[in-house]
């Protein structure tokens, strides 16, 4: 077949192209996930890969829950943004709160009287006046008293959709009462909050209202009386625990105890709202610096500024070194910096990390498929980052976490636990034979800290250098710690009872269980892992593999041996970590958080002794004697604390690692034409290869071309 073109088919084909070239023109635009309208507006990008179960913060008690309600919720303090360890600060409160103590009597008490004598402690919190909620229906009235939207008729409801669809939204200012209603949803048992046990035990009252109410509908809760917690005036109120408990002052930094209006619970209790998913857990109400303005879980949520917002300023002072590191370079400027912040549903992470390559995220954690893409590790073990990720200004912070995972024994088990000297020194033998440091190299990245004791840094009472290491397990050689020898533990394992592993009573190796929920197909190298590290001492162990609901009964029963447990702090203080080996709190004889059934009298004591003082210099000494108790004792192979890795473009400014500090996002500023330049070099189209395959198509045509017209010619002659 002859290879020809009619001219219409030669000019439709040049056409293509030309449109095709002009369109590449444009292509560094095709690629941008964001709206023409974003450009050069203070939004920060972010994403979520699913949908926070709880934004009700009575409920919510999760790092992606507090992600969102940090934002929007506002309990009376605050960590201080910049210093470390961890510094409460008033929020809404126009101070820190004052503490008095009282006797049974209810008489007062001088501040330093003896723990025996205070029964009650009544903390005095005083807020801000002129605080405002985020407009909202609940709150919209068309004359004093009468509410708009708390008694919609069904002709209302079928037109709605969202909130948005309510046309008025009011505001009204924060009352003390706001503060009392929030804490009797704790106790209000259809409320579920995961902390009313707990509470209970501390507010006074609490319990008895959790019974009195649970068979109110939630419209009469406002009425009823808390007898532990009291509005003494609008801007005023009063919280009565028993006894002395001065952590509770952490807890008033945590979402659990912001604020609640009661507009906000009798509005979302109309029947029909809930079927259009209109609750407390998909739209909030705050007096935060942000309101959730989208919550579509399968596309986007949206943080964008409230127009209410209180004066709120960055900090003035820091830590040393801030100065130095930019961190003060907004001292005093009004919060927050950014309008808005987009969350895109993002449910894999190689797609996010593209775009974050791209500048179209601001920060991104990394994950272990492009951990060696952006992070290597020093001749000395610290990480710096790749020279791609240096080409692109993109800056990397490290943090350890303050939390803890370790490997816990069932203390109540006749093999591994117990107090007697040769199961003491079987546990220390496992401590060192265990190899953390390869653990954290090989299963997380190089991102963790072998755990010397129960205390991570940050946390008052940690203790770093030589002074801080587990002297049963490492020695202090050339500045660090440096793991004991193998042979050290073969030596303890002998003295133990139990020469190179062998069990006397059968004359083979000892066998000990492992249980865990680690079951899956990519959890079989760490099995393995594990028991090569009890092999190098003899001793064989069995994995015991189950799910979750299995295990946890095995946990509740003491049938378990050996298990692998973390923690992450509620509040920044040691009282949150050795309550995990207080011995009331064992988990099978009491139902605590004490996984490992631990128990040793002189360490409980120091617990009672410690856990109510404020820091000071004995409180350090006794916290070090606790330490070097459960270093002997080895109830925990104490395991690692992990590491935070964060990735950060060069426009993201003022993220100081922090944990703890659920409402960071008002500190955040981004430079928008920085960012805007950044975008427009990395997203450049490249013009050559189309120019290249314009250049060979045309090549291909010619022929063809050719041939036309040497038959136009002879078609004419």
């Amino acid at each position: 077949m002859s290879s020809t073109l009619s001219v219409p088919k030669l000019r439709k084909l040049l056409l293509s192209l030309t449109v095709f070239t002009l369109t590449a023109c444009d292509i560094s635009q095709l690629n941008n996930p964001y709206p023409d309208t974003d450009h050069g507006q203070a939004i920060l990008y972010s994403s979520f890969s699913e949908r926070p179960k709880h934004l009700d913060p009575a409920v919510a008690y999760s790092s992606d829950e507090y992600g969102f309600i940090g934002q929007i919720y506002e309990p009376p303090l605050q960590y201080h943004y910049l210093k470390r360890p961890y510094q409460l600060q008033p929020l809404t409160a126009t101070k820190l709160p004052t503490v008095r103590y009282l006797d049974k009597q209810g008489n007062m008490l001088p501040d330093s009287a003896n723990d025996a004598e205070i029964a009650f402690s009544d903390y005095l919190i005083t807020i801000k006046p002129g605080i405002a909620y985020q407009p909202h229906p609940a709150f919209s009235q068309n004359e004093p008293g009468r509410y708009l939207y708390h008694a919609l008729s069904d002709e209302q409801l079928s037109a709605i959709d969202t909130l948005t669809d309510l046309p008025v939204q009011q505001s009204r200012t924060l009352t003390a009462e706001d503060y009392v209603y929030q804490i009797k949803r704790l106790a209000y048992p259809k409320t579920q909050s995961p902390i009313a046990e707990l509470m209970a035990g501390y507010i006074d009252g609490f319990a008895e209202f959790a019974q009195a109410t649970a068979e109110i509908p939630l419209q009469e809760l406002k009425n009823q009386t808390l007898r532990g917690v009291q509005a003494l005036s609008d801007h005023q109120y009063r919280i009565r625990i028993k006894g002395k408990y001065p952590q509770f002052q952490y807890w008033l930094a945590m979402p659990f105890f912001a604020p609640m209006p009661w507009e906000a619970d009798v509005f979302y209790a109309q029947p029909g709202l809930k079927n259009k998913n209109i609750t407390l857990d998909w739209f909030p109400v705050g007096t935060g610096p942000y309101w959730l303005q989208e919550n579509n879980p399968n596309r986007r949520m949206v943080l964008a500024k409230n127009p209410h917002y209180h004066p709120d300023f960055f900090p003035t002072e820091g830590d040393p070194g801030d100065h130095e590191a930019g961190w003060l370079n907004d001292a005093g400027k009004p919060l927050p910096f950014v309008d808005k912040v987009v969350y895109t549903l993002e449910k894999e992470s190689i797609p996010y990390w593209a775009k974050f390559l791209q500048g179209y995220y601001d920060a991104s954690g990394i994950a272990s498929d492009s951990f060696d893409q952006a992070v290597q590790f020093s001749g000395s073990g610290d990480p710096q980052l790749t020279q791609m990720m240096r080409e692109k200004q993109i800056q990397l912070q490290t943090s350890v976490a303050t939390s803890v995972f370790y490997m816990g024994f069932n203390m109540l088990d006749p093999v591994i636990g117990g107090d007697s000297e040769a199961n003491r020194k079987l546990r220390q033998a496992i401590s060192i034979a265990v190899d953390y440091e390869e653990f954290i190299a090989i299963f997380a990245n190089g991102r963790g800290v072998a755990a010397q004791g129960a205390l991570p840094p940050g946390i008052f009472g940690y203790q770093d250098g030589e002074a801080g290491i587990n002297p049963v397990v490492y020695d202090w050689q050339n500045g660090k710690p440096r793991r004991k020898s193998l042979e050290k533990a073969k030596q303890l394992l002998a003295e133990a009872g139990y020469p190179n592993g062998i069990d006397p009573k059968t004359g083979e190796a000892l066998l000990l269980y492992f249980d865990t929920t680690a079951t899956g197909a990519d959890d079989k190298s760490l099995m393995n892992w594990y028991r090569k590290q009890f092999e190098k001492l003899g001793i064989q162990l069995v994995i015991r593999g189950t799910d979750y609901n299995r295990f946890q009964e095995k946990m509740r029963s003491g049938a378990a041996q050996i298990f692998v447990w973390g923690w992450n702090a509620d509040y920044p203080d040691p009282e949150n970590f050795f309550f995990l080996l207080y011995g009331a709190n064992s988990k099978v004889k009491q139902g605590g958080e004490n996984a490992g059934n631990y128990a040793n009298p002189e360490f409980d004591r120091l617990f009672e002794q410690m856990r109510n003082m404020d820091n000071s210099p004995e409180r350090q000494r006794i916290i070090d004697r606790m330490q070097n108790i459960l270093r002997q004792d080895a109830p925990w192979l104490f395991g690692y604390f992990p590491k935070d890795f964060a990735l950060l473009h060069s426009w993201y400014k003022n993220l100081k690692p922090a944990r703890m500090i659920n409402n960071r996002l008002k500190y955040s500023r981004i430079d928008t034409e920085l960012r805007e330049q950044k975008r427009e070099e990395w997203n450049k189209a490249e013009f050559w290869p189309l120019l290249l395959g314009f250049a060979l198509l045309a090549v291909a045509i010619y022929p063809a071309v050719k041939a036309y017209r040497r038959q136009q010619q002879e078609t004419k002659s």
